[in-house]
Formats: C-alpha cells, structure tokens, sequence
C-alpha cells in the first residue's frame, strides 16, 4: 500500500508539473496597449483585469507612468516606447537616452517588469530618411545608458517594423527585406543580434483578404479548414496565412545571415466593426482570428520553419481608441469594453482559457467584394504607418502577404465556406495533445517506478 501511495504521489506531481510548464508556456501572449481614446478605464483596473487573463505582456507605445506603475509586482512583462520624435535628440546626445531612462525606467523598474525598450515605431516605413539613419544610433545610446545602471541584459533595446520592410513575402520561402533599406536594416539586425533583442514586426492577415477577398482567403486567413498553399520553393503546404507571413520573415532574416535573432509579433488583430464598404470586419471574424491564433500559439505546434515553438505575440489590441482617424475597423480592434468586460470572448479568462468556437466566419457580399484577388503592385500599402507621439498608439496599418497568381491555391465554393469548422480545431487538437502527453508519461514512468 506505501508502494501505490508513493507511485500515486509521484504520478500526481508530474501531472502538476506538467500543468505548470503548459500555464507557463503561454507567456509568449500579449497585449498592446493603446491610449488614443478619452473613455479608457483607471491603469489600476487594467492592471487587475489583466491579472484575471493568461496575458502575459503588454506592449505600450509610449511610457506612460501611471500605467507602468500600475503594473508594478504583477509579474506581467512591459514593452515600452520611445516616441519617433525623440529618436534625432536620442541620437545625438547620449545625456538625453540618461535622462529618459531615469523618467521612465529607473523610478519603475524592477518592480515593473520593463523588458523591451522599443525605439520608435514602423520608423522604416516612414521614408523620412533623417529618422531612419538616426535609428540606430538611438538605440545604441540607450544600450549604453542601460549598461551604465548595469541593466543592459535585462532590458533589452529594439524598434518595431511593418511589413513595409518586406520586398517579397510570397512565397515564403523567397522573403526578402526591401532592398533600398538594405544597408540600414543590416546595422539594425547586428544590433539585434549582438545584444539579444528581438526582431519586432506587425503582420495582419486581415489585410491580406481585404485586399483578396475569396472565401478560401478568408479561410486561410482565419485558421479555418482550407486547402492549403504549397510554397513553390520549399514544397511546404501552408494551412494559414499567419505561419506563411512569419515564415516568410525568417526566410528574410536567415538570407541576411541572421538566423540567431529572434521574431516577435509587436502587433496582430482583427477589427470586429468596420464601415458598409470594408471587407472583413465583423464580430464572428474578429473572433475565429484571435481565438484560432491563441489556440494556434498554445498547441506550440509553431511554423514550419520554426516547429515546436510559439512567437511571442502581441494581440492588437485591449480597447477601442475612439479617436483614431480612419475608418471604423481602426477603432474597432478592442478585445476588452472600457467597462472591463469581454467584446466577445476567446479564451483568454484564467477561470476557463479554453478557446471558445468561433461561429462560421463572415464572408462579404459581391456589392462590398469583388471576386478577383487584388494584389497590390510592389511598394504599394494598404495604409501609411501612423508615426506616435509619446502618448498615441501605431496604427496597425501594414502591408502583408497576398496571394499572387503564382501561388497554388484550391479555391473553395461559397457553400464549402459555410461548412469549414467540420475539421478539428486548433483548440480540440490541444486537448488531445495534453491527454496524449498525460497517458505517455504513465507509459514512460511505469516501468521506473516498479524499481522503486
């Protein structure tokens, strides 16, 4: 009987330990945190309802004090940003990369957990070619400033890029940066990889099917059951758009030879709401995105080029800001209310963080939708980046992967669309991961345990 207790107790404590390693691998979930609206809740409600949530990050786009220190002994990973206005000062004096690090780090840090300090935002992108040959000396000055507290391996520096930087992202075996920021993005990626920052990015599939919107674009782009696209250069079939736009990043990294440094996803979404003449935005999509990514990133199934991990991601975004120019999607991406409640839900509550199923995701009308792809010529964006003030948030207005002529594609009639979630979801897939892990640690420790 001091036998089976012994075995029981031992099998209970792995079952915990596995628990905890499942609880703790989603700290690659995140959250930006925008502040462009005028009706956004206290920072110590945010901070609570955060706590509530398996968010794990939260990116700002400034330094906003008040939300920093809300966020104090919580545990929960901070980016924070150094305003694109700021970065010609940085540059040129290393006392003003001292002095903003005593205002917004010092005062905060350790009890915040400040982890990344991005200098500017979609500064790349901005063809303003002052602000991108200024780039880097900022973000070398504030690595000095950093080292001088003795801080500069806790803190890492970095700069967040859209997919403007990208020449070529389809297939994604052929990605490749722009080359007339060649020489630039070079400089920026030995920074990257010499300090051990991240590479931070903004893909949005939700562009890539408003600018082809097909039913097997939406399928694609929503994690849905779809016939897949092969990579004519790697023979390997795409089954979203999310794993092709990253993949096509690190196709671009590796090329340069800089296959140590690391991607994070510094923004992604999915407008809930849009105008009469938007494709894509609705309740259903916006979810069946975010839920299917989530379920995505936890089965820890990762991208064919990088399989059996999880980008750090950061989900665009916790609330509406209502006084962000454009059309309605671009206040429409709040996964939170100002009154602290879900918009819809996708799993993230710790009291149950498995993924809801996302209703059959909504397919535009031909009055909204043409029926042949748009592919944008090379050099065109969707949108122009918006360059933040020390107070605003980035508009996740980046250019992304879109299918090309090239590309193979089965396309799928309006009426197989209707039916796309009778294949097995991401979510389900993860339960059966975790029950098949469970039955094979009995399997592997039986024998153990009888010597015992």
């Amino acid at each position: 009987m001091a036998n089976l207790l012994h075995i029981s107790s031992l099998f209970h404590l792995f079952c915990l330990f596995h628990l905890v390693c499942v609880a703790k691998s989603q700290s690659f979930i995140g959250i930006n945190y925008g502040q462009v609206a005028d009706n956004l809740p206290a920072p110590e409600a945010t901070a609570k309802l955060l706590q509530s949530t398996s968010i794990q990050k939260v990116r700002l786009y400034g330094s906003d004090p008040a939300i920093i220190k809300a966020l104090a002994n919580t545990g929960i990973g901070i980016m924070i940003g150094v305003a694109n206005g700021d970065i010609p000062a940085m540059a040129s004096d290393q006392n003003f990369a001292k002095g903003w690090l005593t205002t917004n780090v010092l005062p905060f840090y350790p009890a915040s957990k400040i982890i990344v300090i991005n200098v500017g935002n979609e500064v790349m992108s901005t063809n303003d070619q002052n602000l991108m040959a200024n780039l880097l000396p900022a973000m070398q000055n504030m690595q000095n400033a950093l080292n001088e507290v003795s801080i500069g391996g806790k803190i890492k520096v970095s700069t967040v890029h859209s997919m403007a930087v990208m020449k070529q992202s389809d297939p994604p075996s052929s990605g490749s940066f722009d080359p007339n920021i060649g020489d630039l993005l070079k400089g920026l990626l030995e920074f990257n990889k010499a300090t051990g920052s991240p590479f931070a990015i903004n893909p949005y599939p939700f562009f890539a099917y408003r600018d082809d919107p097909r039913p097997d674009t939406l399928a694609f782009c929503l994690f849905q059951p779809n016939a897949g696209r092969v990579d004519a250069g790697s023979k390997i079939k795409y089954t979203n758009m999310f794993d092709a736009q990253v993949d096509a990043i690190r196709s671009a990294l590796n090329a340069m030879g800089f296959k140590e440094v690391e991607i994070v996803i510094a923004e992604t979404g999915w407008p809930y709401k849009g105008d009469s003449n938007e494709v894509g935005p609705s309740i259903e999509n916006a979810k069946a995105y975010n839920g299917n990514l989530i379920a995505h990133l936890r089965s820890m199934v990762g991208t064919p080029l990088m399989p059996g991990t999880s980008v750090d991601t950061y989900l665009f975004a916790m609330y509406d800001e209502d006084l962000k120019p454009g059309p309605t999607s671009e206040r429409s991406f709040g996964l939170f209310k100002p009154d602290l409640t879900m918009t819809y839900d996708i799993g993230l509550s710790k009291a149950n963080n498995q993924v809801p199923t996302p209703k059959t995701p909504m397919t535009p009308s031909p009055e909204q939708a043409p029926k042949a792809p748009m592919t944008p010529s090379s050099g065109q964006t969707p949108r122009t980046p918006v360059t933040p003030s020390s107070n605003s948030t980035g508009t996740p207005a980046t250019p992304v992967l879109v299918p090309t002529p090239n590309t193979t594609v089965t396309p799928v009639s309006p009426k197989t669309e209707k039916s796309v979630k009778a294949g097995v979801s991401d979510a389900q897939l993860q339960a059966n991961i975790n029950l098949g892990i469970l039955v094979l640690s009995q399997i592997l420790w039986y024998p153990m345990l009888l010597h015992m």
